[in-house]
């Protein structure tokens, strides 16, 4: 039993585990560090007033353009040509563009760098769920997939240490230094051995447009991206907005969105450790996700039921919701999971983008729904909308805790 267990943690800790998790990292790293430089970065380039806004509005569309194109593109090479090779070429690109993107010197340069580096962060998280989910054991694949959330996370609270801490140009060139380090491990991390045993066979890999030719596999896909789509509302709607929400609720003081960013991301590092565990203890990876809706479904009564007059207690909410969100890594399992070996990495890392994509019809929603209801109203229905979507999908979807990976997805 103690052997076992020692075998165990060796393969959570493994070299493709570490490996997933610090590309991870750095990925989140890059994602929010925009968010977090984007007033001081767009000064420097002459730019003021109302303009901070909209071109930052503009470049962070370009950001999700470049990952709804990149989810797709790096899906398909992943079930064709290796879940390894996409990983780290997603790593290289991001890195590329956070280099560039610390020099440049025009908003032009700075869209199309943006919308680069949004096609290379794109591909990393589902890649290493991919692999991860196919090098362990069954019994142990959701403690590989909670360390690769929970460090992944984290690097949210190294950005704002960073950009804190150093000149924008700077934070970039970190990033992307990062990114270059990490590559140095991939001479040691072997591949999936479902996928060097699916590449020697005849069977079509990677066909994103399968996902649609079947209604068992539509909505197999559909109902894998609708149970993550409350944690978008939570970061797209109630952090990104969280001044104007605190200012609304009574609290008294200063909210910063940039705080509201971090403590939701330290709350979803704790999430995240802790749904992959329950996961395990549970053997069940739907009775998790519903645990974790239902615990975001009071953070969101906490956040209107004016609770706290104080930053500081509203921060508190803050953590709370990202906690609650912390079901990140779990539910990429379950949509991987969900899949054959030759559509598996179509599926993992499209369904991530695919929510995050999600934020454009959940914010035009919420102008929609606030023009007619009022700031707190139109946001609770839309979180309600959110909440009941997600629900319903996951009872739709199968229970994928001790599946069986090594197979094939069948069609024509």
């Amino acid at each position: 039993m103690h052997e076992g267990n020692v075998s165990a943690r060796g393969a959570i800790f493994s070299l493709p585990v570490i490996v997933a998790a610090l590309g991870y990292f750095v990925d989140i790293y890059d994602l929010v560090l925009f968010s977090i430089v984007r007033v001081p970065s767009l000064k420097s380039l002459g730019l003021s007033g109302q303009e901070l806004i909209d071109r930052g509005v503009f470049l962070l569309n370009m950001q999700m353009a470049g990952m709804l194109l990149g989810g797709i593109l790096w899906g398909v090479l992943g079930d064709r040509k290796g879940r390894l090779q996409i990983m780290f070429g997603s790593i290289f690109l991001y890195s590329l563009a956070n280099f560039a993107n610390g020099m440049v010197t025009s908003l032009e340069a700075y869209a199309i760098l943006r919308f680069i580096a949004g096609v290379g962060l794109a591909g990393e998280l589902g890649a290493g769920i991919t692999l991860v989910s196919e090098v362990l054991h069954k019994n142990v694949r959701g403690y590989g997939t909670m360390v690769v959330a929970s460090v992944g996370v984290s690097g949210a609270i190294l950005a704002n240490f960073v950009a804190a801490n150093f000149d924008w140009r700077n934070a970039f060139y970190i990033g992307g230094g990062l990114g270059m380090l990490l590559l140095v491990l991939r001479v040691s991390v072997a591949e999936s051995g479902m996928f060097r045993e699916m590449s020697s066979k005849e069977v079509r890999k990677g066909d994103f447009f399968a996902l649609f030719t079947s209604a068992g596999r539509f909505f197999r896909y559909l109902n894998s991206i609708l149970i993550g789509v409350p944690t978008w509302f939570v970061v797209g709607i109630l952090i990104t907005f969280s001044p104007e929400f605190a200012k609304a609720l009574g609290v008294e003081g200063a909210v910063s969105a940039g705080n509201a960013v971090m403590y939701c991301y330290l709350g979803l590092v704790f999430g995240d450790f802790a749904s992959g565990l329950l996961s395990q203890w549970l053997g069940s990876r739907k009775k998790v996700v519903f645990i974790f809706l239902m615990l975001t479904a009071a953070g969101i009564a906490l956040y209107f039921l004016r609770t706290t007059t104080t930053p500081a207690g509203f921060y508190v909410i803050c953590t709370f919701l990202g906690f609650a969100s912390g079901y990140w890594a779990i539910f990429v399992t379950v949509a991987a999971e969900q899949f054959g070996t030759n559509l598996r990495a179509t599926v993992a890392t499209t369904v991530p983008n695919f929510v995050r994509g999600m934020v454009v019809p959940i914010t035009l929603l919420f102008q929609q729904s606030r023009k007619v209801l009022g700031l707190e109203a139109g946001a609770l229905a839309v979180g309600a909308l959110c909440m009941a979507v997600a629900l319903l999908s996951l009872w739709k979807l199968e229970e994928t805790f001790s599946k069986d990976l090594d197979y094939f997805e069948e069609y024509l």
